[in-house]
Formats: structure tokens, C-alpha cells, sequence
């Protein structure tokens, strides 16, 4: 029926079209002119009443055209005075050519050719795109969703390591999906809506993937923003078709990737709200609650900003539970490099544990680009397995960036690094209860012309809590390679080159004095409260809630934290300038030394530890 009425619209467009041009085509038409009487002619000429006459070129006719400007014709008798006539009376003369009957019609014909011509192409176009299988002509308001109607393609959660929490709590949604009986006999109703809150490359669409697979019912996948268009009112109608669709295939999982794109709080923005996006967010909403009774449609939603979502959207009977798919822990990122080491060419000297143990915070997205660079390496260097030293190179540039291998360094500048990157090591090394050093490099990468990593602590990143002492050494670590400058050149000769520890030292110690009340002063309390709009990002602007007074005595206190933290940096240094000058000869040689290779120095040295804070 549809079809039908489409094709009667096309021809009803060929049919104005065809109107139109033909319309335009017997304007250009000569339009009729009065016609006088010779005798009239004459007489109007005698009278000074004619500007022009053109003559035919047979003398048979003249257009005339009078002091008004008007045009008239005149059939004209065979009179050899006629041109006597004019020219006494000072009538400008002119003769028309001659031309064929037939070349009116040649014009005319030659003048549509082209527009017919385009008219033509244009119905076909619109006749192949309403009948192709792509077409999106006019369809502006149907669903963009991708459908895997074939369960058997799908992943399952054997192919979801790391993440096992999160498969736990959906497991009640496979169950649901596959007995819904079970749940519904005891009068127990699935949550509709699941959303999947964690970072970028956690794994929620793989995830989202696995339910479908592990239940067997088809998989619609689409993104918030192809919701949203610049006409208003096509992501609404987009939506409805979506869950037309859902509804049709039941039992089914509908997933909505970013679905903050759509789904943010209404009325909030400087300029207003968005009209197409809210209108769009009200139809999911009054779709997502319009269901009646368990009609088999499981709703998952993704995003890394649950907090700028709309509050009617998370509310009970819409998305009701929330599942954290958080950075993977140790044993998650094992799991993780397993799978991902399949398919790949691995030597005996591989310990994905040790790889496990190098990599806290990675994502699972972060850990398969880690073993892909490594054997993109190996394959660079011609190798035909993946050794570690691909997977530590690998490791090195995900975090870091590249090696600048072209960089051309003076001695004077190697020997300036060498002393930076020593002092920050050596400061981190001998303070208690801090990181363990990872490995020191002079080699520039990135923006960075020398780098020291340390091995954060897992129990740390998982749990984020850091200590007071913790803070303060790590403000020491950071003003290590400043000192190590200044102990070796000179105040006059330091650079700029820890201008970005210096700015972590500043961060840290007004968070421990405003946000984590560790001020010996002002004590246990948050000062500024912070507010930002939600398009704009919550960390715009923070409003002050305290006196100038209050404010003088928190740069006071981060003045203090701040040199307790270079009074440490500076007595390890000090007291340790042998070590420092050996640690600082090894960067200069090899340009790379590794944690054992530190500790062997600091083992084989007379070092004295740093105070504790």
C-alpha cells in the first residue's frame, strides 16, 4: 500500500513538472499584437506618432513601434513611396532577416532538451532509490539500528574475560530472556532498562554483545547521536520505529551505545535545550514505559557519563539497575591477555603475567592494542615470533608515545636528563610507602625528553585511596628532578624542564588543603564547592565559599606542604649524591636502566633512606 501511494506521488511530480515546463514554453511564445490598416499606418506616420518600422524581408509586413512604446503590425500593400514616406517623416528603418517556419520550433525543442533530459534522470534515480534495498530517500524517520538477527553469530561470555562482576549481574537477564515463565510464575518482573556504566574500552558493547548471544534472541545495535538529527521531530519517529521493530522480534536485547548523546538532563545549557534531542529523549522515555507487561525487550544502554543523564531516565521502571564495568584488577587483566594472545606468534620468553602486573588501569580495550603494537614491532623488525622486549617497547610507547630515535642530543643535554630522570628515581626509591621504579630512559618520546616509571600499587588504583604520606611523597618524587638540577648546575642554571612536575606538586597539595582536609590549619573540611554547566563540564567553575582571609591561609598551607616536600626531596639528594652521580653515569651510557638494575646499585651502595613525613 505504501509502494502505491509512493509511486502515485512520483508521477504526480512528473505531472507538475511536465506542466510547468510546458507552461513556460508557450510563454516564450510571440504574443499577439494589434494589427492597423495601411491607410492607418500612413497616417500616424505623417503625424510623427512612429519611432521604428521593421520590415519583413519580403516587404510584406513591418512592425511598427509607436512613441509609447507599444508594437503593432502592419501587412503592407506593394507601394515603391512607402520608403519616401518614412524617411521624410525621420522613422528609423530596419529589415528582419529572413528565416525558415521551422526554425521557432528547432529553438523551442533545443531549449527543453536539457531540462527533459534532466527530469527523465531524476525519475529514474527516484524509481531505483525507492525500490533499492539501501534506500534512504525517504526514510528520514525510520530506525538506523544494525540487526543480527542470527544468534549463533554472537558472542558469548566465554569471549568477555575480566569483567566476570558484571557478567554475574546479567546473568538474571539471560536467565529471563530464556525461561521468562520462571520469573513471571512467582509474579517477578526483569528490569526493562540495564545501563552499563565504566571507562571508555571496559568492554560494555562487547558486553551487551554477550547477553544476546548467551539468550539467543536477536540483537539491535545503535549509537544515541544517530538518534538525533537537524530536522525536528525524526529522531522521535526514529525512535518509535526502533521499538516497532523490537517489538516485532520479542524477545529481543536493544542496545544504545553513548547513550548520553540523547539522554542528557533537559533544560540544562546556556542557549536553552535542544529541542530535536529533548523531543527525542521524551519518546524513549514514554517508549521505554510503555510496555505492557514483560513483552521480552531487554533495553541496555552504555555510557561513561551517568552523572549529566537525565534523573527520569535512570528512575525504576525505565534504566532500574546499573552495572559497573570498571578497569579490570590483576587476575581480570591475565584473563584479558589470554584472549587476546590468541592468533598471535608468541616466544617462550612471554609472561603474561609479568605483562599483567606492568599494565594496573589498562582497560581491555588498552591490553588488545598493547599485543597488537607488539606484534606490529615484531613484524617491523622482521621477527617471526613476539618477543618481551616487543611487549615492553610496546608498553612504553602506548603510555608515552614513540621513541624519538632521530633526536640528535648534545653531551651537555644527555648529562642535564641523565641528572633529572636520576633524581626523580632516586628520590621515589628511597622513600617509604611509595611506587617501586619501574624503569628510567633518557630516550625523548613524546613531548618528553626523559621519563621514570613507577609500578603504581593495584591495591591503591582499585580501591582509590591514597594516604597523607602517600600525597606528600608523591610531591616529593616530583620536585626530585628540579633539585637534582639545581644541586649539580646551580640555581642559575636549572630550566624549564620540570615546569609540568611543578604543576603536579601545585595540583596536589591544594587538593590535600581544599578537598581532602589535610591542613594542620584549617583542618577537616572541603572548601569550594564545584558547579559547571552540564554541556560545559562540571570542572568550569567552583565557587568560592570562603573569606579572603580563609583563602590566604590555604595558599599559606600549600606554601608549607609544598616546601616539606622539597626540604625531603633535597636531604635524599644530598645525602645520596654518590648514588645519584652513578645512577646518573649508568642513563649516560645505556640510556635505559630497569628496576633490577636499580636496585643492584642501590643494594651495592651506602644509601640512607628519607625521613618520613
Amino acid at each position: 500500500m505504501n509502494k502505491r501511494w509512493r509511486n502515485a506521488g512520483l508521477y504526480a511530480l512528473l505531472a507538475i513538472v511536465v506542466i510547468a515546463l510546458a507552461t513556460a514554453f508557450f510563454d516564450k511564445q510571440p504574443q499577439t499584437r494589434e494589427t492597423w490598416r495601411y491607410s492607418q499606418f500612413i497616417q500616424e506616420v505623417q503625424t510623427n506618432n512612429v519611432n521604428k518600422v521593421s520590415l519583413s524581408a519580403d516587404r510584406s509586413r513591418a512592425v511598427v513601434q509607436v512613441q509609447d512604446g507599444n508594437r503593432v503590425v502592419v501587412n503592407l500593400p506593394n507601394d515603391p513611396d512607402l520608403i519616401n514616406t518614412l524617411t521624410k517623416n525621420n522613422v528609423d528603418i530596419s529589415v528582419l532577416p529572413a528565416t525558415d517556419g521551422n526554425d521557432f520550433w528547432i529553438r523551442a525543442v533545443s531549449s527543453l532538451f536539457f531540462p527533459v533530459l534532466l527530469l527523465v534522470g531524476l525519475f529514474f534515480l527516484l524509481r531505483r532509490a525507492q525500490n533499492g534495498p539501501g534506500s534512504q530517500a525517504m526514510n528520514f524517520g525510520k530506525s538506523k539500528a544494525r540487526v543480527q538477527m542470527e544468534p549463533q553469530t554472537q558472542v558469548t561470555f566465554n569471549d568477555v574475560a575480566g569483567i566476570d562482576q558484571a557478567k554475574l549481574e546479567l546473568n538474571e537477564v539471560v536467565d529471563f530472556l530464556k525461561n521468562a515463565d520462571r520469573f513471571t510464575a512467582v509474579g517477578a518482573k526483569i528490569p526493562k532498562g540495564v545501563l552499563l556504566v565504566g571507562p571508555p574500552g571496559t568492554g560494555k558493547t562487547l558486553l551487551a554483545k554477550a547477553v544476546a548471544g548467551e539468550a539467543g534472541v536477536p540483537f539491535f545495535s545503535i549509537s544515541g547521536s544517530e538518534f538525533v538529527e537537524m530536522f525536528v521531530g525524526v529522531g522521535a519517529s526514529r525512535v518509535r520505529d526502533l521499538f516497532e521493530q523490537a517489538k516485532t522480534n520479542a524477545p529481543c536485547i536493544v542496545f544504545i551505545d553513548e547513550i548520553d548523546a540523547v539522554g542528557r538532563q533537559r533544560g540544562a545549557g546556556l542557549g536553552g535545550g535542544n529541542d530535536e534531542r529533548e523531543q527525542t529523549l521524551n519518546q524513549l522515555l514514554t517508549e521505554m514505559d510503555g510496555f505492557e507487561g514483560n513483552t521480552g525487550i531487554i533495553i541496555i544502554a552504555a555510557t561513561n557519563r551517568p552523572d549529566v543523564l537525565d534523573a527520569a531516565l535512570l528512575r525504576p521502571g525505565r534504566f532500574d539497575r546499573q552495572v559497573v564495568v570498571d578497569r579490570p584488577d590483576y587476575a581480570g587483566r591475565l584473563e584479558i591477555l589470554h584472549v587476546h594472545a590468541r592468533g598471535k606468534t608468541l616466544s617462550k620468553d612471554i609472561d603474561l603475567e609479568r605483562i599483567a602486573r606492568r599494565t594496573p588501569g589498562f582497560t581491555g580495550a588498552d591490553l588488545s592494542n598493547l599485543l597488537n603494537e607488539a606484534a606490529i614491532l615484531a613484524a617491523r623488525r622482521n621477527l617471526t615470533e613476539v618477543s618481551m622486549d616487543e611487549v615492553n617497547d610496546a608498553i612504553d610507547r602506548v603510555l608515552a608515545g614513540p621513541e624519538k630515535k632521530d633526536r640528535v642530543m648534545s653531551e651537555k643535554r644527555k648529562e642535564l636528563v641523565a641528572y633529572h630522570e636520576a633524581g626523580h628515581a632516586l628520590v621515589g626509591a628511597l622513600m617509604p610507602d611509595y611506587d617501586p621504579v619501574q624503569k628510567i630512559s633518557i630516550i625523548p618520546r613524546g613531548r618528553a625528553g626523559g621519563l621514570t616509571w613507577f609500578t603504581p600499587s593495584e591495591d591503591r588504583m582499585d580501591s582509590g585511596l591514597y594516604s597523607r604520606s602517600y600525597l606528600q611523597n608523591q610531591m616529593a618524587v616530583a620536585l626530585g628532578g628540579r633539585l637534582a638540577e639545581e644541586i649539580i648546575y646551580g640555581d642559575e642554571e636549572v630550566t624549564t624542564g620540570a615546569s609540568n612536575d611543578l604543576q603536579q606538586v601545585a595540583r596536589v597539595a591544594r587538593q590535600m588543603v581544599t578537598r581532602f582536609g589535610m591542613s594542620d590549619r584549617l583542618g577537616p573540611v572541603a572548601l569550594g564547592r564545584q558547579q559547571g554547566n552540564m554541556f560545559m563540564g562540571r570542572d568550569i567553575a567552583s565557587e568560592r565559599d570562603f573569606s579572603e582571609e580563609t583563602a590566604a591561609t590555604i595558599d599559606s598551607e600549600v606554601s608549607t606542604l609544598v616546601e616539606e616536600a622539597y626540604r625531603r626531596a633535597k636531604a635524599v639528594l644530598t645525602d645520596n649524591r654518590h648514588v645519584l652521580d652513578q645512577l646518573a653515569a649508568m642513563l649516560i651510557e645505556k640510556e635505559t636502566v630497569d628496576a633490577e638494575e636499580l636496585q643492584d646499585l642501590l643494594a651495592n651502595s651506602d644509601v640512607k633512606m628519607a625521613a618520613i613525613a
